[in-house]
């Protein structure tokens, strides 16, 4: 039976039918370029830039995952969304060098610093890296969504969360492959006020039934607050130890996330994620110049603080209401026949507080805000995916095609993408939380890029050789890793023999593996680079901070203002506060 009601669908529809209308505007315009449909012609404004940015981060992976992650670990994972400060590195470090190079993707960028093979191994490796976690997690996450709002449905013999999986795909599969970029980043605008505004009902919402914010903190306890205090198990001997045994555990959050790991790693996954990545990067690059793409990406970064109280705290809200029993449903769905919370349903945290403690007409709006979070995540894999197939493929064998018809290709690619993301779901229904998931996959192929990106700006002297040699290296070292977890993570009662190799590799935390990656890489980068001769500094003119020419750097400091400076001020003021907050 659906927990929608009729006043909910109508939501629901005007949702649809203002998208539909703002997609159908936009479609209208110029599209017959690459620069057009790719990159929205450059010309987004900065408050289009950022809240496109936002929303493309907040997607599945938040609304599922983040949320879930919240119900069984308090705001373990509220390190990731306080790295909003990589924004601001995208912002006054990056973006002058990729506003100057005029680079339609970011492995087009590594060509112009490095050579043609980084560039084809960067675009292989985000592809792979969009199939493994972002399209699929989409997918899978949208299932969820639906399988609880809408829990009887069956069509064909398919259940709810196959027919959710399906609609979410082919509504945004439209608009994004007609309209290019320019759909998405001005329809992600608009989903991106409807998503906080619906977000933030929940939160309020959740807090009034569970009696304020005070009897929240009660019930959940302290724990669930701190972001370094440790949980510490049952045979704990070692504050450290990377590996998970029965016996011996780190000083960790929870059994996937060691504190020391985490101060390390997650920076380096979120400075790849928000620097580097094409699936961010791209919108900043529709920018018309360097003083947009940066305010654009500082709106964004205070925008991204916001998960933290709309996912994180819905999450404990959910596990405080089942913990105490005020909501029966949520106390049957969270917490198992032992009193503890099942992992693996805490994933349905969010759409389940949407379900069960929303009055009617706001449910509606919620549900538009959870639709706009999946669709728009969607929406910016499929169009970074097909920028990349096409600019850094198709443009380079076919180097004859006209611009319509790179364009055709460009929407054509992401059929591929999708049928690839759809045979991954088994895999992300295993044991592990989606969040876990898309966390691990990412840890393991972020290092290589990371490094080749930042030691190439910031040392002129490394070369092809070294980076070609790091991403080979470091790309390699992450598919042998996820191809030692993938058996286990199926969930099919597999398992190495304990103490042997493959079972230290599968059992260290991720993150030591990932801080591992990238160790390796900056010695792979720096010693070949120094081991062969030094790079044309004539051929990387302006693409490192050692080849910028005096007018370089004189337009990137007519380039922003004391506003600029005060409100990144701000977002660095905000991040300080949340971190004494969550600290005991």
């Amino acid at each position: 039976m659906s927990t929608l009601a009729t006043l909910d669908w109508i939501i629901i529809a005007g949702y649809f039918f203002v998208i539909l209308g703002l997609a159908w505007w936009v479609i209208r315009q110029k599209n017959d370029t690459t620069t057009d449909y790719f990159l929205a012609g450059r010309n987004l404004g900065w408050f289009i830039v950022g809240a496109s940015v936002f929303a493309s981060n907040i997607g599945s992976e938040h609304l599922v995952g983040l949320a879930g992650s919240g119900a069984t670990d308090g705001v373990a994972l509220a390190h990731y969304e306080l790295h909003a400060w990589c924004l601001l590195v995208l912002g006054w470090i990056m973006v002058p060098f990729y506003m100057r190079s005029k680079v339609f993707t970011m492995p087009e960028f590594l060509e112009r610093r490095f050579s043609p093979a980084a560039r084809t191994i960067l675009s292989v490796i985000s592809l792979v890296a969009y199939a493994l976690t972002k399209i699929a997690v989409g997918i899978f996450a949208g299932g969820i969504v639906f399988s609880v709002l809408l829990p009887d449905l069956n069509l064909m013999g398919m259940n709810s969360f196959w027919i959710g999986s399906i609609l979410v795909i082919l509504f945004t599969g439209i608009y994004t492959v007609l309209g290019g970029l320019r759909a998405v980043a001005y329809t992600e605008a608009l989903q991106t006020i409807i998503l906080i505004l619906g977000s933030f009902l929940v939160l309020i919402y959740g807090l009034k039934a569970l009696g304020g914010w005070d009897e929240l903190y009660a019930i959940a306890g302290s724990e669930m607050f701190n972001l370094w205090k440790p949980i510490v198990p049952e045979g704990f001997t070692s504050t450290w130890a990377p590996v998970r045994t029965s016996t011996e555990m780190a000083w960790y959050f929870n059994d996937q996330y060691p504190w020391v790991s985490m101060l390390f790693c997650a920076p380096i996954v979120g400075l790849w994620y928000w620097t580097t990545d094409q699936y961010i990067v791209q919108r900043v690059l529709g920018a018309p110049d360097e003083t947009e793409a940066r305010r654009g990406s500082i709106a964004a970064a205070l925008l991204k603080l916001l998960p933290v109280f709309i996912f994180i705290i819905p999450g404990i809200i959910a596990f405080a209401l089942a913990e105490s029993g005020q909501v029966a449903a949520l106390q049957q769905n969270l917490i198992g026949p032992d009193g503890e919370i099942i992992r693996e349903n805490a994933q349905a945290a969010f759409p389940l507080l949407v379900a069960h403690i929303l009055p009617i007409g706001v449910r509606g709006i919620v549900v538009a805000g959870l639709l706009a979070a999946l669709m728009s995540s969607l929406a910016g894999v499929f169009n970074a995916s097909s920028t990349l197939f096409t600019m850094d493929f198709y443009s380079r064998l076919r180097p004859e095609s006209t611009e319509q018809h790179l364009v055709w290709m460009g929407r054509v690619a992401t059929i591929v993408m999708v049928v690839i993301g759809l045979a991954w779901i088994p895999v992300i229904q295993g044991g592990r939380g989606l969040y876990d998931y898309l966390q691990g996959v990412q840890s393991y192929l972020a290092p290589p890029i990371f490094v080749v990106f930042f030691l190439g700006i910031f040392n002129k002297r490394l070369n092809k050789q070294g980076c070609l040699s790091a991403l080979l290296v470091g790309f390699a070292l992450g598919i042998f890793r996820l191809a030692v977890d993938t058996p286990v993570a199926l969930g099919d009662g597999f398992a190495y023999t304990e103490g042997s190799f493959l079972w230290i590799v599968n059992n260290t935390f991720f993150q030591y593996y990932s801080l591992l990656i990238t160790i390796v890489c900056i010695a792979v980068m720096v010693g070949v680079s120094y081991m062969t001769a030094p790079p044309s500094y004539e051929k990387i003119q302006g693409l490192t901070y050692g080849t910028m020419s005096e007018a370089d750097r004189a337009t990137s400091r007519s380039s922003w203002d004391w506003r600029d400076i005060a409100s990144s001020a701000l977002v660095l003021i905000l991040i300080i506060a949340a971190y004494l907050y969550f600290s005991g």
